[in-house]
């Protein structure tokens, strides 16, 4: 990949910027910067080389269809306060916009464009749509690793129509993933949580045979608690795992490594009901699973304790209310304790842990976070990445 930091000239050359601003947003406010902070060194570079900056990013998940409440413009304020630059957010059609409508005022060097998943040729990874958005600028840049999973059209297409380069955070996160990959220490244990199942489940299966522990919790785990035989009342799940279960667990009987699942679970009637600690096989019809329970968090902390390396993608429950964090919280706390005696080396990803971690004041206390959340277990399980690729 050829890094942006070592193009020779960029001066009043216009940089089509690709950046992830998927930030949490709850009553009209941002909740966590951590991806707008890791990206402004970025800005801040291409600022100082006096470019012209077209950002295009998304939030949220509007499926091709424009959804006001997942407009950039709150992400647009945001950026222009931390970077004390004007951001013209341009909210025309982008398919209708023409070079000759950008950059007209002196004042004009960062112009943001509509959520770019608005379109739904963006996921598509339409080659038209790409060609499109390369005719807007002079140079493409790609400072979303954490998007580098998919292969969408500002991500992928856009490469074969414009000069492309990695980002500033874009070359953090690879070659922070390059050592963690090369220079490994055994006994390896990887927390998988979230609510995503679906994208994760199978590659649980693809990390088995690199690691000794493999702890599941958060949302995945309701499948194998209900493949064990358990009521989990109205939990969420994902339907027919039950297949991908089974190898999960023949797999890593084969290669020596650990499954470790829930032994006990907070539940509660609803996203905003009392907590309560069950056992697995007294979960109630019209109860969910929440959080993980007492034993469970002692279990995984023990874990911890013996390992030497650590990496967490996904909270352990319903973290966004403080009655049901407690499993992630605990899980934090014991990874730090280790980091803080240089026992373990640590490495958290994903939009979901990044946030918990910083509501804890402890980014500082890993050895390092990603933004990413895919990206990173994709990067991991050694794919490879179509927004690396096409930038190779």
């Amino acid at each position: 990949m050829k890094s942006i930091k070592k193009e020779v000239s960029l001066g009043n050359k216009k940089i089509l910027l690709r950046l992830d601003l998927n930030v949490p947003i709850f009553n009209n406010r941002i909740i966590d910067t951590t991806r707008i902070d890791k990206i402004l060194p970025t800005l801040g570079f291409l600022i100082n080389q006096n470019a012209k900056i077209l950002i295009i990013s998304h939030v949220g998940r509007p499926k091709g269809k424009i959804v006001e409440k997942l407009s950039l413009k709150l992400i647009g304020e945001e950026l222009s306060k931390k970077l004390n630059q004007n951001v013209k957010l341009v909210s025309k059609n982008i398919k209708e916009i023409n070079l000759k409508e950008l950059f007209n005022k002196n004042d004009e060097k960062i112009i943001m464009l509509e959520n770019i998943r608005f379109y739904p040729e963006e996921e598509k990874n339409n080659q038209q749509f790409a060609k499109h958005l390369a005719t807007l600028a002079d140079i493409y840049v790609n400072d979303a690793f954490s998007c580098s999973h998919r292969a969408h059209a500002s991500i992928h297409e856009i490469t074969n129509f414009l000069p492309s380069y990695s980002g500033l955070q874009f070359d953090l996160e690879v070659n922070a993933l390059k050592k963690i990959t090369s220079e490994i220490k055994k006994p390896i244990t990887c927390i998988i949580g979230g609510s995503k199942v679906s994208t994760k489940i199978n590659i649980i299966k693809n990390l088995i045979p690199k690691f000794d522990n493999i702890i599941i919790v958060g949302g995945m785990a309701n499948n194998i608690i209900k493949y064990m035989g358990n009521s989990i009342g109205k939990s969420l799940q994902e339907e027919n795992s039950e297949k991908i279960i089974k190898e999960i667990f023949s797999l890593s009987e084969k290669v020596d490594c650990k499954i470790i699942y829930p032994d006990d679970v907070v539940v509660g009637k609803s996203l905003d009901g009392n907590p309560q600690v069950k056992e697995l096989n007294e979960i109630a019809p019209d109860e969910m699973i929440l959080d993980i329970g007492p034993k469970t968090i002692d279990n995984i902390n023990n874990i911890i304790d013996k390992s030497s390396t650590i990496l967490w993608n996904g909270p352990a429950g319903y973290f966004e209310n403080p009655k049901f964090a407690n499993g992630s919280i605990k899980i934090a706390k014991g990874i730090i304790q280790n980091n803080k005696s240089n026992k373990i080396f640590s490495v958290a990803g994903g939009g979901d842990t990044v946030s918990l971690i910083n509501s804890l004041n402890a980014i500082n206390n890993f050895n390092f976070v990603s933004t990413a959340g895919g990206a990173f277990l994709e990067y991991l399980e050694g794919k490879e990445l179509p927004g690396i690729k096409a930038l190779s």
